[in-house]
């Protein structure tokens, strides 16, 4: 990356941790463990499956699920869609109704509308001012035959914290599923399925220091999922495909790194975010849409008065930063997120979130500051 580029999109991606990215060279060359872990019939697939087992332990642990509960997908949005879609299919007989949120990431709010196309009902929960799904909300909208509710644990534009306790216990009490994206949580709020009443969870690497290509979903035992890819019953029938030994074990090392730093990363965080919003309420004419408390602290979404944001984006070179989700960055209309949650379209559109991680440092926050005053005094005069 270019040295003078200061990345405060961590929410997008983090970078590979090079401890992660050391492990998983080993195995990718035909002097480390590059097998197909499906292949049982010699030494070097039982070498590259006890990797990749391995690693499923390493995310359970994480997360306190059972390894037999990891399922690997490509990704989070794989995973969302393994959930949501695989769940409806195979609970027909349960009800055809889903709850969900209008403030999820795409990955949910796209996979509940092709659910609708194929003839399910979906109810769509508003968030409170400051992005949060209630519980009360939540069982407003529940139905005799709601099958699945999905929330997420940590909206992606705001940082902003569900109570997932308390979530889960009005779904399940009513009899329901529920489905939790957890890719924005991981590291940054306590995960503990020993004790959630979560039942599905979307897991990703790549917001986790871990590569791209690759997440899980847990899958609480018992459950019965649908499974969108079919040859080869691997993982358990649930989703077939060779499992990429490298990216698995990448997430698995990540996964590892996150609890073994979490104590670390989040003194940090919290540091990085005092000494932001302190810089930035110091200028004039700005909002900040993140709440100070029930957020996580690596996220912080910004609006700022007589600025276009596309403008102020441009201005900003030396920050790598965005208007908001990377699945929704190539849009020009405003963050449906701040419009859910009552920002107006002007100032929402003249919104920029700003995420921390593990690399930033003290300088990247004042140099970004100065950055951020000095290009919203160009364009304001």
């Amino acid at each position: 990356m270019n040295a003078s580029l200061i990345y405060l999109d961590n929410a997008a991606t983090t970078p590979v941790d090079p401890r992660v990215a050391r492990l998983m060279a080993d195995y990718l060359t035909e002097d480390g463990t590059f097998a197909n872990p499906a292949s049982r019939s010699h030494m070097a697939g039982w070498l590259a499956e006890q990797a990749v087992e391995g690693a499923r332990r390493q995310v359970a642990d994480t997360v306190g699920a059972d390894p037999r509960e990891i399922v690997w997908t490509s990704g989070a949005t794989e995973a969302d869609n393994l959930a949501l879609i695989g769940y409806m299919r195979a609970h027909r007989d349960r009800g055809h109704h889903l709850v969900t949120s209008t403030i999820e990431h795409k990955a949910v709010i796209d996979t509940a509308i092709a659910l609708e196309a194929e003839g399910f009902e979906v109810s769509w929960v508003k968030p409170d001012s400051q992005g949060r799904i209630t519980p009360d909300a939540i069982k407003s909208a529940l139905r005799s035959d709601t099958t699945l509710v999905s929330v997420m644990a940590v909206n992606n534009e705001l940082g902003t914290e569900n109570d997932l306790q308390a979530i889960g216990r009005v779904v399940h009490t009513h009899g329901a599923a529920f489905h939790v994206d957890a890719a924005q949580a991981v590291g940054k709020i306590p995960l503990d399925l020993q004790h959630l009443p979560v039942d599905l969870m979307s897991l990703s690497a790549h917001k986790a220091y871990g590569p791209k290509g690759v997440g899980a979903l847990f899958v609480r035992r018992g459950l019965q999922i649908a499974p969108l890819i079919h040859g080869g019953g691997h993982e358990r029938g649930m989703r077939s495909g060779t499992l990429p030994t490298h990216q698995i074990v990448g997430m698995g090392e990540a996964f590892r790194l996150v609890l073994e730093d979490h104590a670390k990363d989040k003194d940090r965080l919290h540091i990085l975010n005092s000494r932001f919003r302190d810089g930035v309420v110091a200028l004039e004419g700005v909002h900040i849409h993140s709440p100070l408390m029930g957020s996580v602290p690596n996220i912080v979404n910004v609006g700022f008065d007589g600025v276009e944001g596309e403008s102020l984006i441009m201005a900003l070179r030396k920050l790598a930063i965005s208007t908001g989700s990377a699945c929704n960055s190539a849009s020009v209309d405003p963050s449906y997120v701040l419009t859910e949650i009552g920002v107006p379209r002007e100032e929402a559109l003249a919104s920029i979130r700003f995420s921390f991680g593990r690399f930033t440092r003290d300088d990247d926050i004042d140099l970004a500051l100065a950055e951020l005053k000095h290009a919203l005094t160009t364009l304001r005069a």
